[in-house]
């Protein structure tokens, strides 16, 4: 099997590695060691990461921040039950791009209200996925009456645990959707202790929209077209990973989120923007030299970068490991570091 076939990405996971609720404490997730040279692997706690982190390396984190962007509401006229997904904001402020649940028993003009507040949301276009609310800033109404968007094959309702867990302690740029996984699992004091030690870091932005979670479909890759995100990296930033690079400093992509933002700067030499970079075995990357990741889902782009990255053999191999040793996987799940 080829690795441009779909079905290459292919695992089988039992449901109860999934994990359903994060840890009380980031630190204390496992870590999986994967090392391309020696071909080896090896587990640990991911409070133990400066063991196998490369010396004085640079580690970039994706500083995007969700948003609790998810509303229930009902329809005004029937009382029906209605969940919308804000995605995109558009150029008319009071408007966004949202995916609408149940989508076929929604109707243009159809009016939403939400319990407990004099938000109202207005469906402009099913189609098109346009609603527009009755004021041109909603950000205090979703801190109030919005729920953390929690990805699918997390079972259950999200709670208050979420709002401090799905996100980094680094968020700063509101924007995503999906929380950047891999960066779940460092504490401000583990930061700082890495910094001590010697490690350098460095921030960039790429707000994580829905389709992350969208599964490939094409039997062949390559006719995948990519989703695309907003990312930016400052030229500051850039010029510290330059100098990191001719000092043969390691440079550490913290999550696919993060590797993405640098491949697309090292291949287009753009700071901000949007990019559908889509990485898939035989990438030839230019600025990353280590990757630290969460496990992803089977048939997705994430899990391509990932073989890209490691290589497929390897990979594999690495997967089938964790899920005999019972990691947990996905969004809560535990850690990969590949070096």
């Amino acid at each position: 099997m080829r690795p441009t076939e779909l079905a290459f990405y292919d695992y089988q996971l039992p449901d109860d590695l999934i994990a359903q609720t994060p840890l009380k404490s980031r630190q204390d997730a496992r870590l999986l060691i994967v090392d391309r040279k020696t071909k080896s692997l090896c587990h640990d706690q991911f409070k133990s990461l400066a063991k196998y982190l490369p010396p004085s390396s640079f580690l970039v984190l994706n500083n995007s921040k969700v948003v609790p962007a998810r509303l229930l509401g009902t329809k005004s006229r029937t009382g029906g039950k209605v969940e919308i997904l804000l995605l995109k904001r558009r150029s008319r402020p009071d408007t966004y791009e949202a995916l609408l649940r149940p989508f076929r028993r929604i109707q243009p003009g159809e009016e939403i209200i939400f319990s407990n507040s004099s938000l109202r949301a207005t469906v402009v276009d099913p189609q098109q996925r346009l609603i527009r609310f009755n004021r041109k800033d909603v950000t205090k109404d979703l801190k109030k009456i919005g729920h953390m968007p929690l990805p699918p094959y997390i079972k259950r309702a999200d709670d208050s645990e979420d709002r401090e867990f799905y996100q980094t302690v680094y968020a700063r740029y509101a924007g995503s959707v999906a929380a950047p996984t891999a960066g779940l699992h460092f504490t401000e004091q583990h930061i700082q202790e890495l910094k001590g030690q010697g490690y350098e870091f460095g921030q960039a932005t790429l707000h994580i929209n829905h389709a992350t979670f969208k599964l490939i479909t094409a039997s062949d890759i390559r006719q995948h077209l990519m989703h695309t995100e907003q990312f930016s990296m400052s030229q500051p930033v850039y010029q510290k990973v330059k100098q990191a690079k001719q000092q043969k400093r390691k440079i550490v992509a913290v999550g696919t989120t993060s590797c993405r933002v640098l491949e697309t700067v090292g291949l287009q030499g753009k700071f901000r923007g949007e990019t559908n970079l889509f990485i898939f075995p035989g990438y030839d990357f230019r600025l990353t030299d280590c990757l630290l990741t969460n496990f992803h889902l089977p048939l997705s782009s994430l899990l391509m970068l990932v073989y890209a990255f490691g290589s497929s053999d390897l990979i594999k191999q690495a997967y089938q490991e964790a899920i005999q040793q019972k990691y947990r996987f996905y969004s809560y799940g535990d850690a990969m570091l590949i070096v």
